[in-house]
């Protein structure tokens, strides 16, 4: 592209997004600063694997919280929580141990937490914090024999 039309590529306005990835990210962002005020230690955000992905990583002492965040308008069918299923579980628990598994140190110790976020028209409504939603497999623990 020479001329005004690499200028013009520039200057393109990205197009809308879809409205529930937008609630998504008002959600995810709503939940990290709530964690974040209740003491836990933000590490990073959509971790992805070919596996999947885990919306919120931190850590609370010495352990590694994954955080699923759930964003809901209205629960008048299920709880957000509810969306969180058997599979969605397995997902969720292989991202999770390729997390670790890239740590290359001791594993630590893991939860899993749900984040409800309600929200009506763009605000945050109430935030409900779900810790150990669910039980993890815990890795073994890494001896000098079983380390890479």
């Amino acid at each position: 592209m020479n001329g005004w039309g690499s200028w013009l590529f520039f200057w393109r306005k990205k197009p809308p997004r879809a409205e529930h990835l937008r609630k998504g990210e008002l959600g995810e962002a709503a939940a990290r600063r709530w964690l974040r005020r209740h003491g836990l230690k933000f590490l990073t955000a959509n971790y992805r694997t070919p596996r999947g992905e885990i919306d919120l990583v931190f850590r609370d002492g010495e352990c590694l919280v994954f955080v699923e965040v759930k964003t809901r308008s209205r629960e008048d069918w299920a709880r957000p929580e509810s969306a969180v299923d058997e599979d969605k579980r397995r997902r969720l628990i292989a991202t999770a141990g390729d997390y670790v598994r890239a740590l290359r140190g001791p594993y630590p110790r893991w939860r899993f937490d749900v984040v409800e976020v309600l929200i009506r028209q763009d605000h945050i409504r109430e935030i409900r914090h779900l810790p150990n939603a669910f039980p993890g497999i815990q890795p073994p623990k890494r001896t000098r024999s079983n380390r890479r």
